[in-house]
């Protein structure tokens, strides 16, 4: 009877550290790069609402010259750099974080001069 019990228990005891096992794995999906990760928010993500807020200032309702755009636009920068930031430690890895936030400034930004070159 007792083998019968010790067997079922090393089962269990098999059981269990597989879902553990692949418990560990789903949890380290998300790999805590935090230096990468907030250099990427902090760096890249501002880069990425400067370039952002651009276009919108550019090609927007009443163009450059509006008047009350401006603030307007001063304040959008924060609530965009600050959203990106806290959304950039959803990121796998760090490379990641840079890489995406790094491709979507320069895209930003690239899609800013063409606006400015059409708009001026």
């Amino acid at each position: 009877m007792k083998s019968v019990a010790t067997e079922q228990t090393a089962r269990a005891a098999e059981g269990n550290t597989v879902t553990a096992a692949a418990g560990k794995e789903k949890a380290a999906k998300i790999q805590p790069d935090w230096w990468r990760k907030t250099f990427a928010g902090g760096v890249l993500g501002l880069a990425l609402a400067y370039g952002l807020v651009g276009i919108f200032a550019w090609a927007g309702p009443g163009g450059i010259n509006a008047g009350d755009k401006v603030q307007f636009n001063m304040w959008m920068v924060a609530l965009i750099w600050l959203t990106v930031f806290s959304l950039t430690y959803l990121f796998r890895t760090g490379n990641r974080a840079l890489l995406f936030l790094g491709g979507a400034a320069a895209a930003a930004h690239l899609l800013l001069v063409l606006v400015r070159g059409v708009m001026s």
